[in-house]
């Protein structure tokens, strides 16, 4: 319960008001914070594990019915921290510091069937996320072995879908070779809209309007 309300929560101080109010038992922000994070620590080493078996071929055989079509997501959000976890590092703006770090987010699912106006449909209950504040390289490593697990070896067919950030596509070309790549809608939207913006002052004469909507 200690972790379940210390995962959820916006603070371990209001887990342990949960706690209260849910359960009536008495615990302090503290043991919240010590279960959370000693529970996390845990999952944390047996995903590394895993992580390791796979980077040595030592998965085993995925076997199973064959997948019609195996999606791999990944993105990336930034997290607000403590100060101290920002030490060092350089915001978005320059000479700023930073307020956040960036927690690498993924998602593995499978996709059967199509709805009316033809636009894929997500099969139920087939999606596992993962996440974390990891570099491109062990973030890559962790989904990869999550896309095994769900049966990538078995997909008839299989794509990436990211924002169109660099490292995402290095991600793709390193871990799930041969996978088709899609920039997902709402990046994609927001390129488009971008350019039809540059044209708009192109035409007009205002650039400088372009580039200061662009960095606000």
């Amino acid at each position: 319960m200690l972790g379940v309300v210390g995962s959820e929560c916006s603070s371990f101080r209001l887990g342990a008001a949960q706690m209260l109010l849910l359960a009536g038992l008495e615990v302090t922000a503290k043991a919240v914070e010590r279960v959370a994070e000693a529970i996390g620590a845990d999952i944390a080493a047996r995903e590394q594990a895993a992580i390791q078996k796979a980077m040595q071929l030592e998965l085993p055989v995925a076997a199973g019915p064959s997948i019609s079509i195996l999606y791999v997501e990944m993105d990336g959000t930034g997290v607000p921290v403590v100060p101290k976890e920002t030490e060092g590092r350089e915001g978005r703006q320059e000479g700023k510091p930073a307020h956040t770090r960036e927690s690498k987010m993924g998602c593995v699912f499978t996709q059967t069937t199509v709805d009316e106006e033809g636009y894929a449909v997500r099969d139920p209950a087939s999606t596992t996320y993962l996440g974390g504040i990891q570099t491109a390289g062990e973030f890559g490593r962790a989904l990869y072995t999550e896309a095994y697990r769900q049966g990538w070896s078995r997909a008839t067919h299989r794509v990436v879908l990211a924002d169109g950030q660099h490292y995402n596509w290095s991600i793709a070309q390193e871990h799930f070779p041969g996978a088709v790549q899609i920039v997902d809608l709402y990046h994609a939207r927001e390129h488009v809209c971008s350019i039809i913006a540059l044209r708009c002052c192109r035409l007009s004469g205002k650039f400088e309007d372009y580039w200061e909507a662009r960095r606000a």
